[in-house]
């Protein structure tokens, strides 16, 4: 029998505890239990944002991407991208032509960046299941079309399908001289295309993109064999990290070899620092809210000398009373965080599957706030509060050790 647990729990649970150290106990699992509930909830809605922004691009991100360490372009040839379709793993690859272009619509323009996709685009991306006007074809009947951002098409008023009324796009010549020319008819080269449709993916994106033909934006860039970047799609039965290490052995170290997260890694960096801030905003929180468990063991330890007295006279150790009163604040602070964990995965729960609490926004791309439970979350505020329920406890625990037999018998 352990017989300091069984008089921590004795001491927790009398009813001739006095009323102001029974009154400071509840108030400390109270505390302990918001506390707890808090940070499950809010470390949950950040997993949620970090899945949401996931899902948002993967939309339109590729599995890997393929771009050059220096320069913003590179030159490939049929060989080059055949060695690369043979990799084990590799399901399609996408040649992407991408950089700021001019776009006029009557009297009115705007810098866009403009994405030439290879014709094989559409079948890694899941970018069709974003458009919400239009058709996501780059090519119908042998003719070009252009699929634009809900923002571009908003800023400038742009009809689809309209052949009368096509989108001017215009890049600088590379003329080989540091300055540009006055007369735009030999500054910039121009070409037109029909706008075709209208994608919603992410605010970044919709207000800024527009896809093209690879074809197209070739002719316009004046790239020629050079792209921008290579797109690839895993197949569903390999692991993306050992298809990401084998291409980038084949092409060495003058390429990068990106994933997912990687592609928006500031982004993702952000919502993961942020969370660590709230983490430790809200363990400074709970370690107040656990000061009540240092004036309650200390107010306990006042009202139990004679118990601890008699206990030393018996041939208890001075281990065996740190023992008892650290015990009785872990248990103050177990009923406190169990309570507060069953309420936040129950919070959190309810918002998964009922979607009660919405974003209240009309443009928003989710209804509801995206909520996450991850079980590295919970041993982590589980850790916390083992931290802090020692570091409050060890006190009075010390100062009923050294507690004079004599004096309080």
């Amino acid at each position: 029998m352990d017989v300091p647990l069984l008089i921590a729990r004795r001491y927790f649970s009398s009813k001739k505890k006095r009323n102001i150290i029974s009154i400071i106990s509840n108030i400390s699992m109270i505390g302990v239990a918001v506390g707890t509930m808090a940070l499950i909830i809010v470390l949950s809605v950040f997993n949620g944002l970090e899945d949401l922004v996931r899902t948002l691009y993967g939309k339109s991100d590729p599995d890997l991407l393929v771009t050059a360490v220096q320069g913003k372009s590179f030159p490939v040839d049929e060989k080059t991208l055949e060695e690369l379709r043979r990799i084990r793993g590799v399901g399609l690859l996408t040649e992407v032509i991408e950089d700021n272009a001019l776009l006029q619509y009557h009297d009115r323009q705007m810098v866009v960046k403009m994405k030439g996709v290879s014709e094989n685009y559409y079948t890694q991306s899941n970018i069709d299941s974003a458009i919400v006007e239009g058709d996501h074809r780059l090519r119908r009947g042998g003719e070009p079309y252009a699929l634009l951002g809900a923002g571009v098409q908003h800023e400038l008023s742009i009809a689809l399908n309209n052949r009368f009324a096509p989108l001017h796009l215009l890049y600088p010549r590379n003329t080989g001289k540091k300055t540009l020319s006055l007369n735009p008819e030999t500054a910039f080269t121009e070409k037109t295309i029909t706008a075709g449709g209208v994608f919603l993916i992410e605010q970044h994106i919709d207000d800024s993109y527009i896809f093209v033909p690879l074809e197209f934006a070739e002719e316009l860039l004046n790239y020629g064999d050079r792209r921008t970047a290579l797109e690839v799609n895993v197949g569903d039965q390999h692991d993306i990290q050992e298809v990401k290490a084998v291409i980038k052995k084949h092409l060495g170290s003058k390429f990068k070899v990106l994933d997912s997260d990687e592609q928006h890694v500031s982004l993702l960096k952000a919502i993961k620092v942020e969370k660590m801030f709230v983490f430790i905003t809200f363990a400074f929180i709970l370690l107040i809210a656990s000061l009540n468990i240092f004036f309650s063991l200390s107010m306990l330890v006042i009202d139990k000398r004679k118990d601890v007295a008699i206990l030393l006279a018996m041939g208890a150790t001075p281990r065996d009373i740190r023992r008892i009163f650290l015990l009785e604040g872990a248990i103050v602070a177990l009923v406190g965080a169990v309570t507060g964990l069953a309420l936040g995965i129950t919070i959190c729960w309810l918002q998964q599957t009922f979607h009660i609490v919405s974003m209240g926004m009309a443009t928003s791309v989710v209804d509801s706030y995206p909520v996450k439970m991850q079980f590295a979350d919970i041993v982590l505020t589980g850790l916390a509060i083992i931290v802090i329920t020692i570091a409050v406890s060890i006190r009075p625990a010390l100062n009923a050790a050294k507690l004079d037999v004599r004096e309080n018998l």
